[in-house]
């Protein structure tokens, strides 16, 4: 009989304008100390969110998937394992950052929109510089990293970013597998109170909550609390049937 106890494979999405790099560090030491298979999916900055749905679609062919994603990419495991039910193990939902199609006051929308427009009206480099000078160490040499690779696409992808539909309550309520979110409580882009939404609208979800400095000393602490989280939670609901 198949281990219903344990996801097949952990797909890692990252957020926007971010790498398969920044999603690995993330989530693969926690898959790596429970022996779980784990893919961090590298998305195509011409259109992000298909290949993002393709890569959890491809990995489902093996068997059950958590689906583990930041920002957008919580965004993106959120609809898919609504819609892929059957296909679906868990999400573990990390630094949400709207409800709902319309994102007029959704900081990382607006944040994306005008760094794309900065992008294709200065060029990378200029705006790579006066993002270094505004940003945590840490934060500053991730994006530096993704930008230049995602480079000369990445205000296409931004630009896809910021008119994103976020998921509607109706879809959150509509759940139904095993959720952890996992939020920064002091991101203002990522709000905390949009975390503590998502836990509420979604059944049975589980909220952690850490600081960006946790975060930015070792990005691993997001799949150490979500993965931690979401199994114990699967292995409870396996041990009840």
């Amino acid at each position: 009989m198949p281990d219903l106890s344990r996801p097949a494979i952990v797909v890692g999405l990252p957020g926007t304008g971010s790498d398969a790099d920044f999603a690995r560090r993330a989530f693969e030491p926690a898959c790596a100390a429970r022996d779980l298979p784990f893919i961090a999916v590298e998305p195509d900055p011409r259109d992000v969110v298909a290949s993002c749905r393709a890569a959890l679609d491809e990995a489902a062919r093996s068997g059950p998937v958590l689906a583990a994603g930041i920002s957008l990419g919580a965004a993106i495991a959120v609809e898919w394992a609504c819609a892929r039910t059957e296909s679906a193990f868990g999400v573990i939902a990390a630094l949400p950052a709207w409800t709902g199609a319309d994102t007029t006051g959704c900081p990382a929308a607006l944040s994306a929109a005008a760094t794309a427009a900065q992008l294709r009206a200065d060029g990378l480099e200029a705006v790579v510089e006066r993002m270094r000078q505004s940003s945590p160490a840490w934060l500053a040499q991730a994006l530096t990293q993704s930008w230049r690779g995602q480079w000369p696409d990445l205000p296409r992808a931004l630009e896809e970013a910021a008119g994103y539909a976020w998921p509607t309550a109706g879809t959150l309520a509509g759940l139904t597998v095993p959720t952890v979110i996992v939020s920064a409580v002091d991101d203002p882009v990522h709000p905390a109170a949009v975390a503590a939404d998502w836990a509420e609208l979604i059944p049975h979800a589980e909220l952690h909550r850490i600081t960006l400095a946790e975060m930015g000393a070792n990005p691993a602490v997001l799949g150490a609390h979500g993965l931690d989280g979401l199994m114990d939670r699967r292995a409870g609901a396996t041990s009840d049937r």
